[in-house]
């Protein structure tokens, strides 16, 4: 094994040591008030430290998260019902709900995914329901793909899949588009 994968071996393995009481306190993402708190306090953490300390954080907590992927400051979980697969990179900034992400797909910065488009349900008489209604899905974000900045996503994206900055996903998007606008539509290959 050459120095550097070492490194970040060693790196990885000091940050789930330090991540530990954390994951302990939350009952390893059992306890959603408490994940949510250690979450947002492990966005907070600057530069590789930071992007270390939170992939050690998630690869107790989250249903898995590969240590060879990488969450930038500012981004955080919302549910510990999640998936991040080998070679992620999540950019600054990022709020992800109950999401399964696909090996090699990059998300950038500002993106939010959310766990799904009925969130929260209305009573007959108009009154909105909270998140104790249980009504969350989760979305499935395919290999290999790009999620533009700033791009909104509610619902599932297939691998290889490219969805542009600003982008609305409200229905499914096939494999292999590219995706633009609000709500998102896929663009016609050119010839």
């Amino acid at each position: 094994m050459s120095l550097k994968p070492l490194a970040k071996l060693l790196l990885h393995g000091l940050c789930v040591v330090l991540a530990f009481p954390f994951a302990l306190t939350c009952a390893f993402g059992r306890v959603p008030s408490i994940f949510a708190l250690w979450a947002q306090l492990a966005a907070l953490f600057p530069g590789i430290p930071g992007d270390y300390l939170r992939v050690a954080y998630y690869s107790l907590t989250l249903e898995k998260c590969h240590r060879e992927s990488r969450i930038q400051f500012g981004s955080f979980f919302a549910h510990p019902e999640a998936i991040v697969s080998r070679l992620v990179y999540i950019g600054s900034y990022c709020i992800l709900g109950k999401v399964h992400i696909g090996e090699r797909t990059q998300i950038a910065s500002g993106v939010q995914i959310l766990s799904g488009r009925q969130q929260h349900s209305r009573a007959a008489d108009g009154a909105i329901g909270g998140a104790v209604d249980e009504a969350f899905s989760t979305i499935s974000i395919g290999s290999d793909c790009w999620i533009g900045a700033r791009a909104l996503v509610m619902a599932d994206v297939g691998p290889r899949t490219t969805i542009g900055a600003g982008a609305v996903v409200v229905k499914p998007i096939p494999d292999g588009v590219v995706a633009v606008g609000n709500p998102a539509r896929i663009l016609e290959p050119t010839r």
